[in-house]
């Protein structure tokens, strides 16, 4: 309780303690998530292992059973087993150490990018909401952009792929894997550096020519956030012989930074900040660009679990449900933490590294 006092913001966090056991306890908000599950143990007849994980997928791949979440504000505490002196309830302690536990707003990018499609977070499976979020997507299409005469959707692998495909099924078009993936290059828009960030995306992926020549060409992708990805993937549409590009995003503008646990801290290096549909499309160098309205975002994941009130949706309306940020706070971050600061930093690492060397 003390250590979760000092905490501020979004967490889940699992502690093994040594002769005590593991510990796990999330934010008072419910922003990050973290799940337990149970098995029969493996070493001790009649007794009980448990799984602390911020996915339900590690307990799938390792053979437990879901009990549920650890709910906003709570610990839990699983015991070891002792042979000679068996507890009814295995092992395992819950209390509640701050708030009620009852009210959940957890992360939107957590469904929209960051969790696997096949885990299941506060009661959501993520491949369900990620199909929503691509039939919603495909109605705005229609509404927005009823003139365009698209050929083919072509997703941005991996996480956009799920949206993408409902998309595509629900507009009556074509779903073809047109970019390739490069699988030792790590995600984008968190590297530091613009340069390396434009570089890693050719390094990342590369075109099928032949799904993109003489086409009118959509390409779905899960977000849009500094746009370095974005514009080169427009790009390399065009470089394969891509007739007309259309790009949206399975997620609103992302406008505003994150500090929730989001490396996001600069927004004037976001492509979406104080820019319009049109603009971003400029900047894109694509025939228009499209985004998911929040409205429709969150109601993919709600309708999934209707006791899901509110979201953690800072990045894209700047409301912060800590109520601790102000704009002293993202000052004093952008200067810390901008791309100049972290190239600042690199260098004055590599001349200490040659300096002993």
């Amino acid at each position: 309780k003390r250590t979760m006092s000092f905490c501020k913001g979004g967490y889940s966090v699992v502690i093994l303690i040594h002769d005590v056991g593991i510990v796990g306890f999330r934010d008072p908000w419910g922003i990050r998530p973290v799940v337990f599950g149970s098995r029969q143990s493996k070493t001790l007849e009649g007794g009980m292992d448990y799984c602390i994980a911020s996915e339900s997928v590690v307990l799938d791949t390792l053979g437990f059973k879901i009990e549920r979440d650890i709910r906003p504000g709570e610990c839990v505490l699983a015991m070891p087993m002792d042979p000679e002196n068996p507890r009814l309830n295995k092992g395992l302690y819950a209390r509640q150490l701050s708030g009620d536990g009852l009210t959940v707003t957890p992360c939107l990018f957590e469904y929209v990018y960051f969790a696997r499609p096949d885990s299941t977070m506060n009661n959501v499976s993520v491949y369900q909401a990620r199909i929503i979020m691509g039939e919603k997507l495909a109605e705005k299409i229609k509404r927005v952009h009823p003139e365009s005469e698209i050929d083919v959707v072509i997703p941005i692998p991996d996480t956009s792929r799920t949206s993408a495909l409902a998309c595509a099924n629900s507009l009556g078009l074509p779903y073809r894997e047109g970019f390739i993936k490069n699988r030792y290059i790590g995600r984008t828009f968190i590297m530091p550096g613009q340069a390396k960030r434009k570089k890693s995306v050719r390094l990342k992926l590369n075109t099928i020519k032949s799904l993109f020549e003489g086409k009118k060409v959509l390409l779905v992708d899960d977000s849009i956030v500094r746009g370095t990805t974005s514009t080169e993937l427009v790009q390399m549409a065009f470089d394969a012989g891509a007739k007309s590009v259309y790009f949206v995003s399975a997620a609103p503008e992302v406008r505003y930074p994150n500090v929730y646990g989001i490396d996001l801290p600069s927004p004037a290096e976001l492509i979406a900040h104080n820019r319009n549909e049109k603009e971003i499309a400029n900047i894109l160098g694509c025939d228009w660009v499209l985004y998911q309205d929040l409205e429709d975002l969150e109601e993919s994941v709600r309708i999934l679990n209707p006791s899901l009130k509110e979201f953690e949706n800072c990045t894209f309306t700047g409301k912060y449900v800590t109520n601790d940020v102000d704009s002293n706070y993202f000052k004093e971050l952008d200067l810390e933490r901008n791309d100049k600061a972290k190239e600042r930093k690199e260098q004055l690492e590599t001349t200490v590294i040659a300096g002993k060397s």
